[in-house]
């Protein structure tokens, strides 16, 4: 009796340390509780390039079927505005997504997880017109992620391949991220915290590396209400001259439904 009431306290220190550390903005994460769990993430995406200007906004809404399996959908919509021509806008790719959860071990106010993460992306998007608003291509990525989260720090990583259909090149997909909390902990959670990630990208077929470094800032209201900053900044770019990105900016929450 005396170890079971053990282990549900243990769980709840954990899940509340989780919670206030908050996952990372850009780069996944293994913890499925909470705001990373059944809800709605929504952000947009401000994309700067040298020959164009993007927003993308996706909507997700991510279903835990069990604490160790996930499902989920994003719903993207998109809006183009290259220079010297029309703009365009509508929904983009639809991706699906699943989690499994491989490994958790749980310490005290620390915990080890890890999982694999199988998406799909379907080209729903219009690309029967200029500028298109999706690849024409279906997308399969195989990832895995994986988190160290203590009351002092997170690190998370996340290493995946994505294959390409219609002769387009895959890609080999490496995620780095750091998480530092600003305030102590409590509960209900209300906490800050600031993130540096380095998110990498190697298209095959001699394409090369994209490489962005992205800090972010979050913030924690309660157990179900999250925002979230970053942008994205580019260290290496193979794109021909006049077609890099200059940035990416970020701005979105998450909300906890049940």
């Amino acid at each position: 009796m005396k170890k079971s009431i053990f282990s549900v306290f243990l769980f709840l220190a954990v899940a509340m340390d989780v919670a206030a550390q908050g996952p990372p903005i850009f780069t996944d994460t293994p913890i499925m509780l909470g705001l990373e769990g059944r809800g709605v993430r929504t952000f947009g995406n401000i994309v700067s390039m040298e020959n164009a200007n993007a927003y993308i906004h996706p909507v997700a809404f991510p279903y835990n079927i069990t604490n160790k399996w996930q499902v989920g959908v994003v719903a993207p919509f998109v809006a183009k505005s290259p220079n010297g021509m029309d703009s365009r806008s509508g929904f983009g790719d639809l991706q699906v997504f699943t989690k499994y959860q491989l490994f958790q071990k749980d310490g005290k106010a620390k915990t080890f997880r890890g999982l694999l993460k199988l998406t799909e992306v379907f080209p729903t998007g219009n690309t029967s017109e200029t500028p298109t608003l999706g690849t024409g291509a279906n997308q399969t990525s195989l990832s895995l992620v994986t988190g160290y989260v203590t009351t002092k720090y997170g690190l998370y990583t996340e290493v995946g391949y994505n294959a390409t259909s219609d002769n387009l090149p895959d890609n080999v997909i490496y995620k780095l991220a750091f998480g530092y909390p600003l305030l102590p902990q409590k509960y209900p959670p209300q906490q800050v915290n600031i993130f540096a990630e380095l998110l990498g990208n190697y298209v095959l077929d001699g394409v090369g590396n994209n490489l962005f470094f992205a800090p972010g800032i979050q913030y924690i209201v309660g157990r179900k209400l999250l925002f979230e900053s970053g942008i994205q900044l580019p260290l290496d770019d193979p794109a021909p001259e006049g077609q890099k990105t200059n940035y990416i900016i970020r701005i979105g929450t998450r909300v906890l439904l049940f």
